[in-house]
């Protein structure tokens, strides 16, 4: 009998990330629950996976070092396995502040979080992949970016640059592990309704309806996590280094 895969969610405890959880788990795996602070929402996504679901929560900030690597070794001493990383941890801007006013502090603690952090967790994770390759069920890096990565926005320079990083990191992965059978990916969402876009519902709801997406409607955490479960489950098999976009046809190019 085949063990049973093994995913690490950075950010799994609510919003996109919990979206996440909730399909891998319709898709037999085991789940390890990273959050950073709010342990009663992990709690929660554990709740929702069901007793029959293997779960661990894990505490930890991915921006910082030492966590990375406890965060790796717990799960690594729960199942002696990592099949699936999913780098879903995120910050947005704090203050949205104009690049003229961004600050070195706001700058230092967003690049961390979203991207200094999932480079380093995939340097370590692909790492324990290549000494487990035989054991392992389709080993795969999926990165969680945003429309930001190319849709600029000037009072969250910090942002935009730390998701369009990590395109360019997808493809340093994907290209450095293809010969190991490593597919790695980039799911890139739109408008997703969780607590971050919370603030933009009277904004965006009235754009969306008018064809901001084509598909006129906001994305949800299910709709990236159905797209995440597919990817890991070989939904593409000879692919890798991909941009997925989830997010209504936004990145679409139309003349008015």
């Amino acid at each position: 009998m085949l063990a049973t895969p093994v995913a690490l969610v950075t950010g799994g405890s609510r919003g996109i990330g919990r979206g996440i959880c909730t399909h891998l788990a319709r898709r037999g795996y085991a789940l390890a629950i990273n959050y950073a602070g709010n342990e009663s929402a992990a709690r929660e996504t554990q709740r929702l996976l069901g007793a029959q679901v293997e779960s661990l929560l894990c505490q930890g900030d991915v921006g910082e070092s030492a966590d990375r690597a406890r965060l790796v070794d717990t799960v690594l001493a729960r199942w002696d396995r990592i099949d699936l990383l999913v780098n879903n941890a995120g910050i947005t801007s704090p203050g949205r502040r104009d690049i003229l006013d961004a600050t070195e502090e706001n700058w230092d603690r967003v690049l961390a979080v979203n991207l200094k952090g999932p480079f380093f967790l995939s340097q370590r994770v692909a790492q324990t992949m290549l000494e487990r390759l035989p054991r392992l069920t389709a080993p795969c890096l999926i990165n969680i970016s945003s429309l930001s990565a190319y849709a600029l926005s000037c009072n969250r320079g910090d942002y935009c640059i730390s998701k369009a990083g990590m395109s360019m990191m997808t493809h340093l992965f994907a290209a450095r592990l293809a010969e190991h059978g490593i597919r790695v990916y980039e799911v890139r969402p739109g408008i997703i309704d969780t607590d971050m876009t919370a603030g933009g519902r009277e904004q965006y709801t009235p754009l969306l309806q008018q064809g901001l997406a084509p598909l006129r409607r906001w994305g949800t955490p299910e709709d990236v996590g159905q797209a995440v479960a597919s990817l890991a489950t070989g939904a593409l098999p000879y692919s890798t280094g991909e941009v997925i976009n989830i997010d209504g046809g936004y990145h679409l190019r139309r003349f008015p």
